[in-house]
Order: structure tokens, then sequence, then C-alpha cells
């Protein structure tokens, strides 16, 4: 990793007095650790800061808001601000409407990320596609800067992200940097790996597992084995009475059947269907895939949305998922 690659980052952010930081729609550990912990590190470098976002918290990360509070935007409470930061997201539009819009005042703009293609609109940003997660990158940060800042709540928000993001440290993306990054951050945090993943993956509701359990039933395999599929309909999460939130880390079943190369999940969200896609080869890149149907993220996990019915977007995005093979 790039040494010393937040020294302009931080000259410039320490210069701001009032800082908006965002985190993007429909989020997961690896934004909210991260939100949580840099807003902690703006906060012990004598900066007054707010932490936003347009969603509602997953139900097993309402914990992090011990740590650092995280509140629904408007645009009457981002006028008085400086500054603002988008973190684990590189486009405005994965901000919501209000983060959007946040262009209009005229204010400087920062981002840490590690997504492809970046948008320009930015006054200092630090893009890594390599790095595990932006957790990863907010922990590089604080090396960089003084590790000792790093307390028990910092720390325990950038393990969250570290894990959730690697796949508690089963993907390729996880390098050395990563592990000493986790070690480090156990040691200055005081805390056991459990104490994070009992929180966030053993404690589902069995109406969660009854979901699984039909999704499951939908699993099938397409272009000679290499790739496979999952859906969940409306119809499951009323018989359920489960939400979207529930079906956090389905998309890893298909994946693992033998001989699958990649994977799509297919999940009925209004007169949209939504799209997470994976891939454990090299061959197939899920991010140039995703973008064929307005989405996008990184060569092995995406997502995108389609409009239209469950039937069609199981043809159309596998006709262009046999077209990548």
């Amino acid at each position: 990793m790039e040494i010393f690659m937040f020294n302009k980052f931080i000259s410039k952010i320490l210069q701001h007095q009032k800082v908006a930081v965002f985190s993007h729609v429909r989020p997961d550990g690896d934004c909210l650790g991260s939100q949580v912990a840099f807003s902690l590190w703006l906060q012990k470098n004598g900066i007054e800061v707010s932490a936003f976002n347009e969603d509602e918290l997953p139900g097993n990360m309402q914990w992090l808001q011990d740590f650092f509070p995280i509140q629904k935007p408007s645009e009457d409470k981002l006028s008085g601000f400086d500054a603002f930061v988008i973190l684990d997201g590189n486009a405005l539009h994965r901000f919501g409407e209000t983060a959007e819009k946040i262009t209009n005042l005229g204010k400087p703009i920062y981002m840490i990320d590690h997504h492809p293609q970046p948008d320009d609109i930015f006054e200092e940003s630090v893009s890594v596609v390599s790095a595990s997660s932006t957790c990863e990158l907010v922990y590089q940060l604080f090396a960089e800067h003084d590790a000792d800042q790093i307390d028990e709540a910092a720390a325990k928000a950038m393990y969250l992200g570290l894990v959730t993001d690697t796949g508690s440290f089963q993907f390729d993306s996880v390098k050395p940097a990563t592990l000493h990054a986790a070690a480090d951050l156990l040691d200055r945090g005081g805390f056991t790996p459990n104490e994070i993943t009992n929180r966030i993956y053993a404690s589902r509701p069995l109406k969660q597992l009854k979901l699984l359990s039909m999704a499951l039933d939908t699993i099938a395999t397409h272009a000679n084995g290499k790739v496979a599929t999952i859906a969940i309909t409306q119809k499951m999460f009323e018989d359920t009475d489960t939400t979207n939130e529930d079906t956090e880390g389905f998309v890893q079943y298909p994946l693992s059947v033998e001989g699958v190369q990649a994977c799509v999940l297919f999940r009925e969200d209004g007169d949209r269907i939504k799209l997470s896609l994976r891939s454990q080869s090299d061959d197939i890149d899920v991010n140039k895939w995703a973008r064929k149907f307005n989405g996008g993220g990184h060569q092995k996990a995406a997502g995108a949305w389609f409009e239209g019915s469950l039937e069609q977007a199981l043809a159309e995005v596998l006709k262009e998922g046999e077209e990548q093979l």
C-alpha cells in the first residue's frame, strides 16, 4: 500500500471547523464502521463532526450508535458545514438524494474509498482499489497520523468493516497488511474477535433462517454450471415477516456450489429487482457485468438494479453473463 497516502488529505481536512460525514445508502458494515471511526478521528482532532445516512442502520449494527450517532440528513442541517466527506463510495448518487445536492453548497467534498472509477468532484481523495475495505484505509489514516488515537470504539468499528467486507478474511482482497490492521485493532481495542462476529452473525432471528430456507430452494445453475442464481420474492418476505435487511449474506450460498465461478442474487424490491453479483474467477468481472445494468462495484463483488419483472431480470442478466463467459 502506498506510503503516506494520507498526507495531503490529512493536512487539508484538518483545516476545517465543521465537517459532515456520509455513508452510502443501504449501509453495510464497512461503510458504517469507517464512518464511525473516521468521525471519531475528526472529533479527537478538534473538529466538530456529524454523521449522516439516508437509511436506517441494520439491526445487527445498531450498537455502532453507542460509539457515534448517525442521523438522517436534511438540506437545512447541511448548510452550516464547511466540508463534506463520503466514505465507501465514490459517486454522490450512492449516498442518497440529500447528499447528491451538496455540490450546490460550493463547499469542498472529500472521499475515502476502495471502489474503481471514482468521480472527479473531490477536493482531495484517497482511492485504493486494492484495499480490502474502506475500514482498512481509515486504519491507515490513523496509523499515519497518530495510531495512539485508536481507542476501543474506533477499533471495534474498523474491525467490523474488515470482517464484513472480506467475508471474515476469506476473500483474495485480504493481504498481509489487512491482517496486520486486524491484529493491531484487536490489540489497541482490547477485545476478542467473537465480540464483533457474535453481534453480526450469531444473532439471526428464526424468521430469517426460514427466509434463507425458501431462497436456497431457488438456487439453479446455468452456463454449464459456471453461473448460479438465487432469488428472493416479495411473497417470501410476506410469508416469513422479513425484510430486505434479512437477506444479508445470502449471495454467498450459490457461489459455494461446486464448479460455480460467479453468481447473481435477484431480490424483488417494489417494481425493481436488486441484483447482487459475486465472482471467484479472474475471468469474470462482475463490475463490468453490473455496469450493463446501471450498477457497479468491484471485479468480484458488485450490485445493480433491473427495471422489470423477476423473469425478465433472470433472462437478460444471465444472457449478459453468458456473453462474458
